[in-house]
């Protein structure tokens, strides 16, 4: 692994500002609902959804699926693979996919047509962080935490290479020369 710094990009309280703020979006837009099923995509999400979880005032369930195109690498290798799937149906359910990031497109494009072809009622995507000027796949998240420059980022749940996910704040990675 090359060395590196982590700058602050985005503070814990920054974060913990606007996760209040999508779980307020996310009531209003589930109103009703007789439970949300929160569906975590593993493993950078685990922070934010837990946060968002216990922020939302709405009956929820949650599972996780886990997907891969990254492995140890900065770049998405664009090869998506389903490495853990969900435990429960959701023929019929609402479902909030939450993501951590949406970068090229490519996981969540394959995340939401494999979910969509299970015929949930509602499929929705909440993603924290959204790289649109990286985007190669047609696909936006309805709610989106913040929108961020093309820049590789770590902490509050993302890592490289499996560090760095601790942070609880959401950091730019700087390579050193």
């Amino acid at each position: 692994m090359n060395a590196y710094e982590v700058e602050i990009m985005l503070s814990e309280a920054q974060i913990s500002a606007r996760v209040n703020e999508l779980a307020a979006e996310i009531e209003m837009h589930f109103a009703g609902t007789e439970k949300l099923v929160l569906i975590g995509l593993l493993r950078g999400s685990f922070v934010f959804i837990s946060d968002l979880a216990r922020k939302l005032d709405l009956p929820v369930e949650i599972d996780f699926i886990e997907a891969s195109s990254y492995g140890d690498a900065t770049n998405s290798s664009r090869e998506v693979r389903i490495l853990k799937d969900l435990r429960a149906p959701i023929e019929g359910r609402d479902v909030l996919v939450v993501e951590d990031i949406v970068d090229t497109g490519h996981t969540l494009g394959h995340i939401t047509a494999l979910l969509e072809s299970r015929s949930p009622a509602r499929l929705e995507v909440c993603a924290l962080l959204d790289k649109p000027s990286r985007r190669e796949v047609p696909i936006k998240a309805r709610f989106t935490g913040f929108e961020i420059a093309d820049e590789f980022v770590v902490g509050y749940g993302i890592d490289y290479a499996q560090a760095n996910r601790n942070l609880p704040y959401i950091g730019r990675v700087v390579f050193a020369d």
